[in-house]
C-alpha cells in the first residue's frame, strides 16, 4: 500500500505576492474548498487573523457559510495578529514551513495563543491543498476482506508482509515483535557504553539533556553505526531491509542521510534539554507534501513501557489534516501505547503524530534509523498535484464530503 504523498519537488520557487495572494488567490481557494472546510468552521470556532505583510494587512474572518479575506487590520478585541515578510509567507505557501517551524526557531511573530494559529493553519492547508481538515467523527481502520483493523495488534517477525503493509498503510505505525535477539540487544548497549565517552557537549553530534539532580546526561549519540560494529552489522543484515519495502515505494535505507543511525538513552527526570519530545509529526516543521512519508525505525535496545519511556502514537494521523504537534483536546483519532520488549522493532510514519511518554522508573535504550523515498520525479508531482486540484473541484460540487476519505 503505497504511503507515497507527495505533490511538489525542491526547485525555483517563485515569489508569492502578498497583495494578489490575499486578494486573488486566497479567496479563490477557499471558495472551491468551501465543502472541504464547512467541517472546520464548525467546529474550530476561529478568532478573526490579521496577517501582516511587511506593513500590509488582510484579516482573515469566519462567517456561517464562507471564509472572507478582508484588507486591512481590525480593532476587534478578539483578532488574532500575525506579522511576516515576504518570504515567509512564500514559504508558507509552498508548504516549506508550518508554524511550528517558525515557533522552534523563534521566528514567530504572534499575538495569540499558538494553537488557534494551528488552526487557522489546518484551514489554510485545507484551501490550499484541497484536503478537508480532520476535526471530528471517526476514521475507518480496515482490515482485507473490510474487517476491522485490530489496532493493537503486535505482529510476529514470520507475519505476513501483506498483512504488515496493510497495517502500515491503515494504522501509520507498525509493531513487530522479537525481531532482534536479547544477545543481539546487550552487545549494541555495551557498544553506547564504550562509544559515550567519545561524545561531548557542542561537538555537533550528540544531543545532551540535564537531568533533576543537577547531571549533564548523554541522551543521544548520532552516526552511532561508525561507533558500533555491532549495531553497523545488525542494521545491514537484511531484517530492517524487509521492513523498509513493506509498502513498495523504493524507500532506501539512511533517511537521516550523513546520520543513517542514533542511539539514545532516556533517562528519568528531564528538566532541561530535549529528550523525550512531546507529541508532533516528523514533518511538524514544514515539507510534508516533499517528503512524506519516509519510515522512522525504532530498535528497542532495552524493552520500554508506560514507566520506562515507550513511544505512544496516534492512529490514522498520517492520513488526515491535523495539526502538526501537539494533540487537541477534542482529538477524534485512538492513541496508542506501544510497549516494547527488549528487540522489538517499531516502524511509524513521518506524518503519524507520536510521542516518547517520559521514564520515570527505569532508563530506556533505544535505536533509531530510517528509510526516505526515492527522489520524486517533477511529472509525477505533477500528477499528484492534478489529482488533489480534481478532489476540490469535485468537493466544490458535492454537498459534503466526509474528512477521512481524503488523505492528508
Amino acid at each position: 500500500m503505497s504511503v507515497d504523498v507527495r505533490t511538489r519537488v525542491d526547485g525555483e520557487q517563485a515569489p508569492v505576492v502578498a497583495a494578489r495572494f490575499f486578494e486573488d488567490d486566497l479567496p479563490a481557494a477557499l471558495g472551491a474548498a468551501a465543502p472541504l472546510l464547512a467541517e472546520a468552521r464548525a467546529v474550530l470556532r476561529l478568532p478573526p487573523l490579521v496577517i501582516e505583510v511587511d506593513g500590509d494587512s488582510w484579516m482573515l474572518e469566519v462567517h456561517d457559510d464562507a471564509i472572507a479575506v478582508v484588507p486591512g487590520a481590525t480593532s476587534a478585541d478578539d483578532a488574532m495578529r500575525l506579522r511576516l515578510d515576504a518570504g515567509q509567507l512564500s514559504d508558507l505557501v509552498a508548504d516549506q514551513v508550518t508554524p511550528m517551524g517558525w515557533f522552534s526557531s523563534g521566528a514567530l511573530a504572534l499575538s495569540g495563543r499558538l494553537e488557534r494559529l494551528l488552526d487557522w493553519w489546518l484551514v489554510l492547508r485545507g484551501a490550499l491543498d484541497g484536503v478537508a481538515p480532520h476535526v471530528s467523527g471517526a476514521m475507518a481502520f480496515d482490515d482485507v476482506g473490510g474487517a476491522p483493523l485490530d489496532l493493537a495488534r503486535r505482529f510476529g517477525w514470520d507475519d505476513d508482509d501483506e498483512e504488515m503493509d496493510r497495517f502500515l498503510g491503515q494504522a501509520g505505525f507498525l509493531h513487530v515483535a522479537g525481531v532482534f535477539t536479547e544477545d543481539e540487544m546487550a552487545a549494541v548497549s555495551a557498544d553506547m557504553d564504550r562509544a559515550a565517552p567519545t561524545y561531548s557537549q557542542g561537538d555537533g553530534r550528540s544531543w545532551w539533556a540535564r537531568t533533576d539532580d543537577g547531571s549533564d546526561r548523554l541522551v543521544r549519540m548520532q552516526g552511532f553505526d561508525a561507533m558500533s560494529g555491532a549495531a553497523a552489522s545488525l542494521v545491514s543484515d537484511g531484517r530492517l531491509a524487509r521492513l523498509g519495502a513493506l509498502t513498495g515505494d523504493g524507500h532506501q535505507w539512511g533517511s537521516m542521510e550523513s546520520n543513517a543511525l542514533e542511539a539514545l538513552v532516556k533517562p528519568i527526570g528531564v528538566v532541561e534539554g530535549i529528550s523525550d519530545v512531546p507529541w508532533h509529526k516528523d514533518c511538524s516543521l514544514g515539507r510534508h507534501s516533499y517528503e512524506c512519508c519516509s519510515l522512522t525505525v525504532g530498535i528497542s535496545v532495552t524493552g520500554a513501557d508506560e514507566t520506562s519511556g515507550q513511544l505512544r502514537v496516534v492512529a490514522g494521523s498520517h492520513r488526515a489534516l491535523v495539526w502538526p504537534a501537539f494533540l487537541r483536546r477534542d482529538n477524534p483519532l485512538p492513541v496508542l501505547d506501544l510497549p516494547t520488549g527488549t528487540g522489538d522493532v517499531t516502524v511509524h510514519l513521518s506524518c503519524t503524530l507520536h510521542m516518547a511518554q517520559p521514564p520515570v522508573e527505569r532508563e530506556r535504550r533505544v535505536m533509531y534509523t530510517g528509510f526516505r523515498l526515492p527522489p520524486l520525479r517533477p511529472a509525477a508531482a505533477a500528477e499528484a498535484s492534478r489529482r488533489l486540484r480534481d478532489v476540490r473541484e469535485t468537493a466544490a460540487t458535492t454537498v459534503s464530503q466526509p474528512p477521512s476519505t481524503v488523505r492528508g
